[in-house]
C-alpha cells in the first residue's frame, strides 16, 4: 500500500466522468490505478456506482468496473456503523459524507448539497470541487 497516496471519496458523477478513456478527468481513475490515489468506498456507494454506470453505459460494462474496484489494492472498503445525517436537503448524498470520515479522505464532489461541510465546525470533512482537487494534485 502506498502509505503517501491521498485518500478520496469521490462522487458518483465525478467517478462516471473519470472512467473514459478520452475523458479529461481520466487522470483520476489512472491515479487510483496507479496507487497515487486511494478510493475509499463503502458497499452503499459501489451499489450507486453499479446503478449509475448500468443507466449510463450497461450491465456489462458496469459488472467490469465494479468488479475491478471490490479487488484493486488501491480501493479500501469502509462499512459505517453511523449516520451523521449532515445532508438534510439530500440524504442518499450521506453516505459519501459518512465514508469519507471514517477514512479521514477528502471528499470530491461537485453536487451542491455537499456545500453545507464547509459550514460545520465537527465533524470536520474535507470537501473539494473536481476543479479545486485538479489543482492539489497539480493536474491543471
Amino acid at each position: 500500500m502506498n502509505t503517501t497516496a491521498t485518500r478520496v471519496v469521490i462522487d458518483t458523477n465525478i467517478i462516471i466522468a473519470s472512467i473514459g478513456r478520452k475523458s479529461p478527468f481520466r487522470w483520476i481513475f489512472d491515479a487510483i490505478i496507479e496507487g497515487e490515489l486511494i478510493l475509499c468506498v463503502s458497499n452503499s456507494i459501489l451499489l450507486e456506482y453499479r446503478e449509475v454506470l448500468e443507466l449510463k453505459t450497461n450491465v456489462d460494462v458496469a459488472e467490469n468496473i465494479l468488479n475491478f474496484l471490490t479487488v484493486h489494492p488501491f480501493v479500501e472498503k469502509y462499512e459505517t456503523y453511523f449516520d451523521m445525517a449532515l445532508i438534510t436537503k439530500d440524504p442518499d448524498d450521506n453516505k459519501f459524507c459518512d465514508c469519507a470520515f471514517a477514512a479521514g479522505a477528502i471528499l470530491i464532489s461537485n453536487d451542491g448539497h455537499f456545500k453545507i461541510l464547509h459550514e460545520l465546525g465537527f465533524p470536520n470533512i474535507s470537501l473539494m470541487s473536481l476543479e479545486m482537487f485538479t489543482e492539489f494534485c497539480g493536474k491543471s
